[in-house]
């Protein structure tokens, strides 16, 4: 499926970024593995968990580079970028993956929090994209498939920082598909789940044994097709995983309206709104993962 293609993957060198990584070599991709190898913070030690990803790759008789650098300085994610230029002659596919987590209820939340996962995530998904994008535009192709997550499509707990910065993603991606769309490349956002090191604690909670259904494997074949030929069509939308689900997410869109003649005083929306809109509001929050939620409805 792509075969003669060159893929950069950010944030590949464990959990769902590896397993990315992973189904683009075995569908024919050159990969450039990018991953500091840092804690989940973003902090500590750095490991070479991206030329470890690459060994395997390689173990399976494809093609692939190891990017030691950080997403969100902008230079050095222009080195990710050139990484795939200087060893394969291209750029076609970017995943950017790249994440940490800082989580912490608003009041708890100070700046260096905020700043260091939106960073990350939102800057660091600029910066590679940006890069990339010339190239792309050059070759008259492309395929960004960009991470978000329900906690920026719908709310979770303690996530500020983090939802913030996965509904800028998606926010994002629209922009981007409509930008270089008219030059063969397409932007699209996913939304992955699965037992990971970024979701540990909530499986920790939890006395039963990890559902088949959240193995981070199960998301990498949709954005293999994604960064696909066959996927010029898929253009500007947001698809997830739920269970052993692909899904596709609607856009936030306008689903009611009231309308007075003249225009509203507050005193009016407030005799119109629970009769007229208030039967329309959205629930907030994640839903439990299956076969987790009677463990939080305990706690």
């Amino acid at each position: 499926m792509l075969d003669g293609r060159v893929a950069v993957v950010t944030g590949a060198g464990r959990g769902i970024g590896r397993e990315f990584a992973l189904e683009l070599a075995r569908n024919g991709a050159k990969v450039v593995v990018n991953d500091l190898g840092t804690t989940l913070d973003g902090r500590g030690e750095s490991q070479d968990v991206a030329g470890v990803v690459c060994e395997e790759i390689r173990e399976m008789g494809g093609e692939a580079t190891p990017a030691v650098e950080s997403v969100t300085d902008f230079d050095a994610a222009g080195r990710i970028v050139q990484t795939a230029i200087d060893e394969y002659g291209q750029i076609d596919i970017v995943v950017n993956n790249a994440g940490i987590v800082r989580d912490r209820t608003l009041v708890k939340m100070d700046e260096a929090d905020f700043d260091a996962v939106v960073a990350v995530h939102l800057k660091g998904t600029f910066n590679v994209t940006r890069h990339a994008a010339p190239h792309m535009k050059e070759a008259g192709y492309g395929r960004i498939i960009n991470i978000t997550s329900s906690a920026g499509l719908r709310g979770n707990f303690g996530q500020t920082n983090y939802g913030a910065a996965k509904a800028g993603i998606m926010g994002m991606t629209f922009v981007w598909a409509l930008e270089l769309g008219r030059y063969g490349i397409t932007a699209n956002a996913f939304a992955p789940m699965g037992a990971t090191r970024m979701t540990a604690s909530l499986y920790e909670r939890s006395d039963e044994p990890v559902p088949e259904s959240h193995d981070p494997a199960l998301n990498a074949p949709i954005v293999a097709f994604l960064a696909s030929e066959g996927a010029h069509y898929v253009n500007g939308q947001v698809v997830g995983r739920s269970d052993f689900a692909y899904t596709l997410f609607q856009t936030p869109r306008q689903i009611a309206a009231m309308w007075r003649d003249g225009g509203w005083d507050a005193e009016s929306v407030a005799d119109s709104f629970p009769v007229v809109l208030g039967q329309h509001l959205q629930p907030v929050g994640m839903p439990a993962p299956m076969g987790l939620e009677h463990d939080k409805a305990e706690k």
